[in-house]
């Protein structure tokens, strides 16, 4: 949906709902990934599955086409987690991940409460390994440190975004 659009990514926990509010708070305009254009499916086929797992959290891939196709927007922010990104992450401009310390992550997921994802102690388990590992995120992205005030997170986003649009 902009003329530049930007992935940003992370372990459940690391901020990126924060992030999306605080650049929608901004003007910017920013998606909910995880909101917007995620379901349970396949990663690989996208082929819809019952139940809900980390392992199947994909987003359609042809909603982020369209959006990404669509250039009314100067930038935009797609923020949120999912397992089929490599199908569609070469149609970033940049892909920023939001990296914090496993006494960060911890006590964020403490504040979670049950019925969120990374609620229950074996979602925990499952996000500490994920964030030890670092398996399921995008490898190409530039690591933004998490652990700082969402409005200073947010700030070099855009900082990085902006140098990014100049270096065209």
């Amino acid at each position: 949906m902009g003329i530049r659009n930007y992935l940003i990514e992370g372990v459940s926990g690391t901020g990126k709902t924060s992030v999306w509010k605080e650049l929608q708070r901004r003007g910017y305009h920013a998606i909910n990934g995880d909101r917007e254009l995620a379901y349970q499916g396949d990663p690989e086929t996208g082929t819809p599955t019952d139940g809900v797992t980390h392992e199947h959290h994909i987003w359609h891939i042809d909603k982020v086409k369209a959006l990404v196709a669509n250039q009314d927007e100067t930038v935009t922010f797609f923020c949120g987690g999912s397992r089929n990104f490599s199908k569609f992450i070469d149609l970033f401009d940049g892909v920023f991940v939001l990296e914090v310390d496993l006494d960060t992550l911890n006590r964020r997921l403490d504040e979670r409460p049950e019925d969120e994802w990374g609620g229950k102690k074996t979602e925990r388990e499952l996000i500490a390994r994920l964030h030890q590992t670092k398996e399921d995120i995008p490898k190409n992205g530039i690591i933004i440190d998490a652990t700082a005030p969402i409005k200073y997170v947010v700030d070099e986003i855009v900082r990085l975004s902006e140098e990014n649009k100049r270096q065209q």
